[in-house]
């Protein structure tokens, strides 16, 4: 694990280097890469490849999604929350996750500007900055800070997801949007806030915090409460025990 955090801490400086960030490219609507997500995952990749020379890789950057599933894979979104980091918001991190037999067994999501670093392994506990961390006690929503994704790739599904998330609102205490799908799983397993969902997310997106938000006791499926499936997109919903029952209703009379 710590060759893991010490790969993924390394990078700080390409992250925080604005002028590498204003070199953007449009992927798609609203879907962004800079020089920094391109520099990152370089850096990541070849210092993994070092270290673990057995295992494959998955990163969002790829030209080619092609790789060995029989394999150890590391699953890496170099800045998950680019947008934020073309804006200067300063809520982007790198998350990385390994993956084993189709399970992941650590995780980590580091944001430079916060030095905030959340890891897990599985079975071992989540900690922020080597410090345990746990969801909170929330058990309705009537407790609840809630945070969503606004699906910015998908605007033709708004309609519906803006229902749903009136809903949430109207019954929970607030809602926040952070722009960056895995520091929102920690958030949720650090009893920072108490429930996440979001359509569409890639599997670079939630693959190391669902790990972290398990290990903190947390909920983590899909929107139909099934399992969710690492190597594929998915519509996550992540929660504490009771908010993750209220939401999962609102869902079901919306989609």
């Amino acid at each position: 694990m710590e060759t893991l955090i010490k790969i993924v801490t390394s990078v700080k400086d390409i992250i925080l280097d604005r002028s590498q960030a204003g070199k953007i490219t449009e992927k798609g609507a609203a879907d962004f890469v800079t020089a920094v997500d391109l520099s990152v995952q370089n850096e990541i990749k070849q210092q993994l490849k070092i270290q673990f020379p057995e295992a494959d890789f998955l990163g969002e950057e790829d030209k080619t999604s092609s790789f060995d599933r029989s394999k150890a894979v590391f699953v890496l979104d170099p800045v998950d929350g680019t947008t934020n980091l073309i804006h200067d918001y300063q809520m982007s991190a790198v998350s990385l996750a390994l993956v084993e037999n189709g399970v992941v067994t650590k995780g980590v999501v580091y944001n430079p500007f916060s030095e905030e670093l959340f890891t897990a392994e599985r079975g071992r506990g989540a900690y922020l900055n080597g410090i345990p961390i746990h969801v909170s006690g929330a058990a309705a929503l009537s407790d609840a800070l809630i945070s969503i994704g606004t699906s910015p790739y998908e605007k033709e599904r708004a309609d519906k997801l803006f229902k749903l998330l009136k809903h949430v609102f109207l019954k929970a205490q607030d809602i926040r949007r952070s722009g960056s799908a895995a520091l929102d799983l920690c958030f949720v397993a650090a009893g920072r806030t108490d429930g996440y969902f979001e359509q569409n997310l890639k599997p670079w997106d939630f693959a190391a915090g669902s790990l972290i938000l398990q290990e903190a006791g947390g909920i983590i499926t899909n929107f139909s409460g099934g399992d969710i499936n690492i190597f594929s997109n998915c519509d996550i919903l992540a929660a504490t025990a009771g908010c993750h029952h209220e939401i999962l209703k609102e869902i079901a009379t919306i989609y």
